[in-house]
């Protein structure tokens, strides 16, 4: 079994090592690719070096999977070439999440869904996964009818680029902007580029990922996201709305029995404690008073592992336990 990180050396694919090295994933090989610039470096693995080689070099030794994270551009470009020699590739980008044809996964929902025919497999938003691992046992058992969200993300989902905006500020060091206005001590309703309608693509990944994870059209969805001071995870504060009557109580026994959930039934979760885990966060449930048979809910997690890095890992654990690949 050999596997391919393809963008090793970003805060992703550095984060994909990491949550390898600690699952102890299954493979006689592990190869690690990066732009032609870096190429001839080095990252480590359980200690010991690693040579970066080029994407084409990566290819040609024809992984059994490959994790990508290497932006959604170079992602349509080397995807389907990988795909066509048989690697299974794991997209971090958003390249091909809305494709009718690929799969959109998280483990805990819908990975039973995957064949030996997907050789392109999509790894949704961080945001999405957080919210969807949340809520997804939730829907099973009372239906979501409408969701409104509000996200507090960090700056690392950004990227590099991001957070040295945000501690270049701190120090008062003047330096490249990655946002369109001051991070430190503020805060951006504004995650990606804006559309025409007025909604960022941030906002418009939360509305259709959440729908087709959950495969369910009709759940009303809207979204505002927003970019703050925080190096990593991310928050959101979701409003939801049941189909089925439920009382208190039954929601927080369903999200105390939902894999991959810590509900804090007393106290409530923030970026600091999510950070470095692979558990989604949920705490702060409440009866919306305002509205029939509505809950308001704080989640948070750490958006380069689960958000990111270790939703991709454990669908190649997937992979390989079920032997699919």
């Amino acid at each position: 079994m050999t596997i391919a990180i393809i963008g090793a050396t970003g805060l992703v694919g550095q984060t994909m090592l990491k949550v390898l090295e600690e699952r102890d994933l299954p493979h006689s090989n592990l190869l690690v690719a990066a732009s032609d610039q870096s190429e001839g470096g080095t990252v480590f693995f359980k200690g010991a070096p690693l040579k970066l080689i080029s994407v084409q070099s990566a290819l040609n030794a024809a992984p059994d999977i490959a994790l990508f994270s290497i932006g959604a551009e170079l992602s349509e470009f080397w995807a389907p070439q990988f795909a066509r020699i048989g690697t299974t590739v794991i997209d971090n980008s958003s390249a091909w999440r809305m494709h009718d044809n690929i799969k959109l996964v998280v483990p805990e929902i819908n990975a039973k869904k995957l064949t030996s025919e997907d050789k392109i497999i999509a790894n949704p938003n961080c945001s999405t996964i957080q919210l969807v691992v949340a809520l997804h046992d939730l829907h099973r058992k009372f239906g979501l009818e409408r969701l409104v969200i509000s996200t507090y993300q960090s700056v690392s989902g950004s990227g590099q680029s991001g957070i040295d905006q945000l501690k270049n500020e701190q120090k008062g060091i003047s330096g490249e902007k990655f946002y369109p206005h001051t991070i430190h001590e503020n805060a951006l309703p504004q995650c990606d580029d804006f559309s025409d309608d007025g909604y960022t693509k941030e906002e418009w990944k939360l509305i259709n990922e959440t729908k087709k994870i959950l495969d369910d059209k009709k759940i009303g969805v809207t979204a505002t996201a927003v970019r703050v001071p925080v190096i990593g995870g991310h928050s959101e504060s979701v409003n939801m709305t049941l189909s089925k009557p439920a009382e208190l109580a039954e929601v927080a026994h369903v999200l105390k029995h939902t894999a991959g959930v810590v509900f804090l039934e007393d106290s409530y979760p923030m970026p600091i404690n999510a950070h470095g885990s692979d558990d989604v966060f949920v705490g702060r449930l409440r009866q919306d008073r305002s509205h029939e048979n509505s809950f308001n809910l704080w989640i948070v997690s750490d958006n380069l592992r689960k958000g990111a890095a270790t939703n991709a890992v454990q669908i190649a654990e997937y992979l390989i336990t079920h032997k699919i690949s």
